[in-house]
C-alpha cells in the first residue's frame, strides 16, 4: 500500500528531494523562511495560500464589479462584502496572512475605483487618495480587510 505522506526538502534535512511543495486544501507548503522564539531564522516547510485559490479569490472579487456600484454607499458595500473578506481571512490568513496582501490591496483599489466614478470631483487620484486617507482614518474598522491593509497600492 503506497504511503499518503511526502517529503518535503526542508532547512534540516539533506539530500536531494523530488518534491519541493505540494497543494492541499487551498494552501501551497513549501520551503519558507520562519523565526523561532529567540528571533533566529532559519528554513521550514509552512503553508500559504494557493496560487490557484489567489487566482479564484481574485476572479470572485472582479465578479462584483465593485466600481459599477454606484448606487450603493460605502456602507452597503462593507456590509456586502465584509462577510466573505473577512472569511478569506479568516481561512487563508491562518497562516502568513502576507500572502493576501496582495488581494486586500485589489480590493482597496476596486473601491478607490468606485470613489473615483461615485463622486465625479474626486476622478483626480490625489483627490481620490485624500479622500480615502479620510475615511480610512474616520472609520477604521468599515471594512474587514483594513484591519491588515487599510493603504491602496502604489500602482492603481
Amino acid at each position: 500500500m503506497p504511503s499518503a505522506t511526502r517529503h518535503c526538502k526542508d532547512g534540516k534535512r539533506r539530500g536531494s528531494y523530488e518534491h519541493t511543495s505540494f497543494t492541499f486544501l487551498g494552501f501551497t507548503f513549501q520551503q519558507r523562511r520562519v523565526r523561532d522564539r529567540n528571533g533566529k531564522q532559519f528554513s521550514s516547510i509552512n503553508p500559504a495560500i494557493s496560487k490557484d485559490a489567489l487566482n479564484r479569490l481574485g476572479a470572485e472579487v472582479r465578479s462584483w464589479r465593485l466600481h459599477l456600484r454606484t448606487g450603493h454607499t460605502f456602507a452597503e458595500l462593507a456590509r456586502t462584502i465584509n462577510p466573505i473578506v473577512r472569511g478569506w481571512m479568516q481561512y487563508y490568513g491562518a497562516f502568513y496572512r502576507s500572502a493576501m496582501y496582495q488581494l486586500l490591496s485589489r480590493i482597496n483599489a476596486y473601491l478607490v475605483r468606485w470613489i473615483r466614478k461615485k463622486y465625479k470631483r474626486l476622478q483626480a487620484r490625489k483627490k481620490a487618495m485624500v479622500c480615502w486617507q479620510g475615511i480610512t482614518g474616520r472609520y477604521p474598522r468599515m471594512f474587514a480587510h483594513w484591519a491588515w491593509t487599510p493603504s491602496v497600492p502604489r500602482v492603481w
